[in-house]
């Protein structure tokens, strides 16, 4: 019986982290340039078909993401302190949770607040307070975290927890680069509304 908890000589391992590291790297780094050149807008002849376009790359993108993340789970060693039902309804908790704060988050802010319309100078009027806005800063982030980990915690899997923090905090960099860049665009918009 082995007492490694995560085999790092799996090459699933390497290649999930790989796809988190990509998503985010991906989307802002084109999100920006399409704020700076239009490219994207002007490659579809709209913002609007740009940012869907955008979306759907981004969407597709993530469920890729998301099942090399399960490829890697199943190919890695299990836990047996995690394998028991609190443990189990914890997950499922996490699950439940993580998924109501994506995609009431979505619901409240539509496709292009969702997927980076604002960098495609489509802004809405005033900033989301409902909900999951008012329980919690970033739902989508911290959302998305609590599925990375209930899905961890549901294959007793500790590499999947290090992939876990591995998401978050790429999320958290992530939040340094867009919060004062999103703030900058509507700060510059209402500065030409004044």
């Amino acid at each position: 019986m082995s007492l490694e908890l995560i085999d790092f000589s799996q090459k699933s391992l390497w290649i999930s982290f790989a796809s988190i590291t990509f998503n985010p790297l991906f989307w802002n780094t084109v999100a920006r340039k399409e704020y700076r050149s239009k490219f994207i807008t002007r490659l579809f002849g709209d913002p609007y078909r740009g940012c869907y376009a955008l979306a759907i790359t981004i969407f597709l993108l993530g469920i890729f993401r998301d099942y090399l993340y399960k490829v890697a789970l199943e190919q890695q060693p299990k836990s047996s302190f995690l394998q028991n039902d609190l443990i189990k309804g914890l997950a499922a908790l996490l699950f439940l949770a993580g998924n109501i704060f994506v995609l009431s988050s979505m619901y409240a802010l539509g496709v292009t607040g969702t997927y980076l319309g604002d960098y495609f100078g489509i802004l809405m009027d005033s900033r989301v307070t409902s909900f999951p806005f008012n329980v919690i800063e970033n739902p989508m982030y911290y959302g998305s975290s609590m599925v990375f980990l209930s899905t961890a915690l549901w294959y007793a899997c500790p590499a999947g927890i290090l992939l876990t923090i591995w998401t978050f905090t790429l999320y958290l960099i992530a939040l340094q680069f867009e919060g004062p860049f999103t703030a900058m665009i509507y700060e510059k918009r209402n500065q030409k509304n004044k």
